[in-house]
């Protein structure tokens, strides 16, 4: 028995060897006892990492109702690889196989093509946005980086907000005093454009303005802006056309060196007034006498290298010069004739250049100038006497004489003395645009220490016509900014700033190429822009009025700048009924701050309807739809509020600050204001927002469980049968639903056949005793009950819409 037993195990374990050792397709894989141990390791390091993980996947899962490992196992079962495999070849005599094969290529390439498409435009997308962003950065940017040195605009600290400073409406100011006194100056000259009454002077009232803060340097720079604007009325022609046009030129040379000549007149004045005793003036008045006494005092007697011919005991060309410097002509020709004969050439030309509107001499007699200056008088050792004929031949303009030009206002005057017309002009002579060139270009900002002297340098552009230069370097001075700003505010309302032509995103000074040099133009809704963000939050009605200088201005787009600016304002303070004004429930409107400008009921709704739209593409369409409404934008309210409604209208809530409470206290407004007048918007748009307001009352109704005035609300609404004759009206109806009415049906069919379930089993549950005749009505009821409910489930599947989830199913 034992010897049996023993043979059974054998043969039991050489079974269990073959079985092991196998006969199939897989290897043989011997392992030691390490080998096997260091795997049971490593198996059981597996488990015990994972292990937590699966844990609480399984817990997080099953939780929503998801069974992971059956999840786990239909994830393994897929497999793209029979789905997307190479296609067989089939013989061409099976058509079956071929024409499947047909099919699959056919899914295989729309896959393909609609994927290669979804990426492109994903990849557009993406760039645009990119692109987008990265102008609006780049905008930005440009507002600190302003003028030609590339430097970054240092803004200056923020003003502390005392009581002294407050806005025009009471609210703490970021404007210090000289800033609001500017701003309260325009405002005034806004108003009265706005009221049609006479346009007061821009430039006195900033003048005045700038006399208030003491600082004769900013005086004397609106001062030079008073003479230089004195122009003749301009042309509608381009500004810089204008003012390089032969008059134009002659206007502002003319103006520039009265300016010179006065103001030197009023030094000469202040020189003999603080050294009478030695000036010998005198009683009598005028221009003569006044130089006769500076002559005294800036060339006394011994004076080494002057010409022998004297008047009065002075030196004649010294008396000459300086009455032609504080502009006396009278007193120049005066001398001439009282220095006796042998001048009579000279007294010629004195008496034309008197009578001459451009002072300037005619072509013969200034030739015979220059001739009498090259043949002797260039070699003369007074230099008063060849500064005179290089003032009135235009002769050697590349000598400064320095022996008596000694400050820059010195040099401008007699370089714009000796300018001649370019078309008459030799390769000697000098131009107006060369003159400009040297200023701006050959000496520039480091010649003239522009950092030290600035108003030297403003001086010097402003003169000779270079304003928009002159802006732009005043602006890149902290102190000096504000005056900039106010400059080229003034000269745009006078029609004399010239600005690039809509580009409105150039740099604050721009280059156009076909312009003739030097000249510049200056974006001044950049440079606005750049002196109003620092209080435009704070002062919202200044800004609102330096916004408005920008009206005449087009994108390039061709819109306004003036809504655009606003609008930028509105979108970054949310000052929306403040500065629009806001509707009262009974219609009536609260104005805004934009009601001030009351000049142009179609400039105030442009506003409003920029910021709607703005704030529309944005996604804020509670403030988009008070603003349409606002200008009575009929059309879109309703459109935006239908919108909202949609995606609302079935998620009732109970709070009342949510924004579904909101839309149905706006929409109840709305549908009393609108009743019994007319709409200036489409039937289909007006009826879709009525039909979701009724929607709105009918789930609200649901959820408070009133079914029964739910059921008359949603019947009134003919939406959905209640009766199987109703069906077919309902469904011809369906098609001339709107999408945002039909993307809320489901909702309405599942509420509606939960009222009726309710009402069903609420009447069926009832287990009071009746009679034949009571039981008889119930019966009734519940057979009418179940005749609604089969004309909901009907209706459901006959309309031609894909109900989304299990709507059919729990129908």
């Amino acid at each position: 028995m034992a010897e049996a037993d023993f043979n059974e195990l054998v043969n039991a374990a050489e079974r269990l060897a073959s079985e092991v050792e196998g006969t199939g397709e897989l290897p043989r894989v011997d392992r030691t006892l390490r080998q096997v141990l260091e795997a049971s390791h490593e198996l059981w390091a597996r488990v015990t990492t994972t292990g937590p993980q699966d844990i609480q996947a399984n817990l997080l899962l099953g939780s929503k109702g998801v069974d992971l490992p059956q999840l786990s196992q239909k994830l393994e079962s897929l497999s793209t690889r029979k789905t997307f495999e190479p296609l067989d070849p089939v013989p061409d005599n099976d058509i079956h196989s071929y024409l499947k094969n047909e099919a699959e290529n056919a899914i295989l390439t729309l896959i393909e093509t609609t994927h290669k498409r979804t990426i492109n435009s994903l990849t557009k997308d993406h760039r645009k946005k990119i692109l987008w962003e990265w102008k609006v950065d780049k905008g930005k940017l440009l507002n600190s980086l302003i003028g030609r040195s590339g430097s970054l605009l240092q803004l200056p600290k923020r003003t502390e907000k005392t009581v002294l400073n407050e806005s025009v409406y009471g609210t703490k100011s970021c404007l210090d005093q000289l800033e609001m006194a500017y701003a309260q100056c325009l405002i005034e000259y806004n108003t009265a454009l706005l009221e049609g009454l006479v346009k007061p002077n821009l430039v006195e009232k900033f003048t005045k303005v700038a006399e208030s803060s003491n600082d004769s340097k900013v005086s004397e720079m609106w001062t030079i802006v008073s003479y230089m604007t004195q122009l003749p009325p301009q042309s509608k022609e381009d500004v810089l056309d204008t003012r390089n046009s032969e008059a134009g030129k002659s206007k502002l040379i003319s103006q520039a060196r009265k300016y010179l000549e006065n103001r030197y007149r009023q030094y000469m004045e202040s020189v003999v007034a603080s050294n009478l005793s030695q000036a010998r003036r005198g009683g009598v008045p005028g221009t003569y006498s006044l130089v006769r006494s500076f002559v005294n005092l800036r060339v006394p007697g011994g004076y080494l290298g002057l010409d022998p011919a004297e008047v009065e005991g002075r030196p004649l060309w010294a008396s000459i010069y300086y009455c032609l410097r504080c502009g006396d002509i009278t007193g120049a020709l005066q001398c001439i004739q009282q220095a006796g004969p042998g001048l009579e050439e000279m007294c010629v030309a004195l008496q034309e250049l008197k009578s001459s509107p451009q002072q300037r001499l005619s072509p013969p007699l200034e030739k015979a100038i220059n001739s009498q200056y090259k043949r002797g008088v260039r070699n003369s050792t007074d230099p008063y006497k060849r500064v005179v004929y290089c003032i009135l031949g235009a002769c050697d303009v590349t000598d400064e004489h320095s022996e008596i030009i000694k400050t820059a206002d010195d040099y401008l005057w007699l370089k714009l003395c000796q300018v001649r017309d370019s078309d008459t002009s030799t390769s000697d002579c000098m131009t107006y645009s060369l003159l400009q060139t040297l200023v701006l270009e050959e000496y520039g900002e480091q010649h003239y220490s522009a950092k030290e002297q600035p108003h030297v340098y403003f001086q010097l552009l402003f003169l000779t016509g270079q304003w928009e230069a002159a802006i732009d370097f005043l602006m890149r001075s902290d102190r000096l900014a504000v005056h900039g700003a106010h400059i080229a505010i003034v000269l745009h309302e006078l029609g004399l700033l010239a600005i690039p032509a809509n580009n409105v995103k150039a740099p604050l000074l721009f280059v156009d190429p076909a312009d003739p040099k030097p000249m510049h133009r200056i974006n001044l809704v950049r440079l606005v822009m750049i002196y109003v963000q620092k209080f435009e939050c704070h002062n919202i009605y200044e800004a609102l009025h330096y916004y408005y200088c920008l009206r005449n201005i087009k994108s390039s787009e061709g819109d306004d700048m003036f809504p655009i600016c606003v609008c930028n304002l509105l979108m970054e303070t949310r000052a929306f009924e403040y500065v629009l004004g806001t509707l009262e429930p009974d219609g009536c409107k609260v104005p805004g701050l934009i009601d001030q400008f009351k000049g142009n009921k179609a400039d105030r709704e442009a506003v409003t309807e920029r910021v709607a739209e703005e704030a529309e593409q944005r996604g804020e369409y509670e403030i988009a739809i008070k603003l349409y409404d606002l200008i009575g934008m009929h059309e879109e309210v309703l459109r935006l509020m239908s919108t909202l409604m949609v995606q609302l209208v079935a998620r009732v809530d109970n709070e009342p600050s949510s924004l579904r409470s909101r839309l149905f206290d706006y929409a109840q407004q709305v549908s009393a204001r609108y009743s019994g007048i007319k709409l200036k918007a489409s039937a289909k748009t007006a009826a879709t927002f009525f039909c979701l307001r009724d929607l709105l009352i009918f789930f609200d109704q649901y959820a408070e469980k009133q079914y029964q005035l739910a059921l008359d609300t949603i019947q009134k609404s003919r939406l959905v049968p209640l009766k199987m004759d109703e069906i077919e009206p309902m469904e011809k109806l369906f098609h001339g639903l709107a999408e945002e009415v039909v993307r809320v049906i489901p909702d309405v069919l599942l509420a509606t056949m939960n009222i009726l379930y309710s009402q069903y089993t609420k009447l069926k549950g009832e287990n009071q005793p009746m009679n034949g005749e009571l039981q008889e009505t119930k019966e009734g009821q519940l057979a009418f009950l179940r005749e609604r409910a089969h004309a909901l489930t009907t209706y459901a599947g006959k309309i031609p819409y894909r109900m989304p989830g299990d709507t059919n199913a729990r129908l």
